[in-house]
């Protein structure tokens, strides 16, 4: 077996002034979603090439936000058909029982920087977990990106061969790059 690494997770969410309340898609040919994990004590960065999500927050009311994201977890690209393949094995993601991890966050806290921080849950391999994501957000022309990173366990969902621990780490970064059209 060829040592893959795995995970998922993911985020959103954030308050950018002039924005309206409505609920609004992710414009994914405009985002980015990868996973960064340590293979063999490099790092390694592959994107997720499949994602669709949605979402609604008043930048008045960062506690009433709200922000799905659904991940195709057969879409992780890692460059090489062979480990592609073997991402999709049950070892791993199980993308055959499992087709998609669901990232689902309600509520924004504000941070001093600036910032905000995302609490949601993520389901993925058929397990839950509670994330807290720290959000940026950048208004640009027709919307707004969200930005962040969030480092979560594979272990904690099942992905990964135990005989791999040694080559793969178990903390994996999830990086977001996520552009949300302005309310019409």
């Amino acid at each position: 077996m060829k040592p893959i690494p795995a995970v998922l997770a993911s985020v959103l969410l954030g308050a950018s002034s002039g924005l309206l309340a409505a609920e609004r898609a992710i414009d994914t040919s405009r985002s980015t979603l990868s996973a960064v994990f340590t293979q063999m004590g490099v790092p390694v960065e592959a994107p997720f090439k499949r994602f669709s999500g949605r979402v609604d927050h008043d930048p008045a009311k960062p506690a009433d936000a709200k922000a799905t994201l659904d991940i195709d977890t057969a879409s992780f690209d890692i460059g090489d058909d062979d480990y592609n393949a073997e991402v999709r094995k049950p070892e791993w993601f199980d993308s055959a029982h499992y087709p998609k991890a669901t990232f689902t966050a309600t509520g924004l806290k504000p941070a001093a920087d600036g910032s905000f921080e995302a609490t949601g849950t993520l389901v993925l391999k058929g397990r839950k977990a509670e994330l807290k994501a720290p959000v940026t957000v950048k208004a640009e022309a027709g919307g707004s990106r969200y930005s962040g990173v969030v480092t979560m366990s594979r272990k904690a969902f099942g992905i990964g061969d135990p005989a791999w621990d040694g080559t793969v780490e178990d903390p994996v970064k999830i990086k977001f790059q996520l552009f949300v059209p302005a309310a019409r």
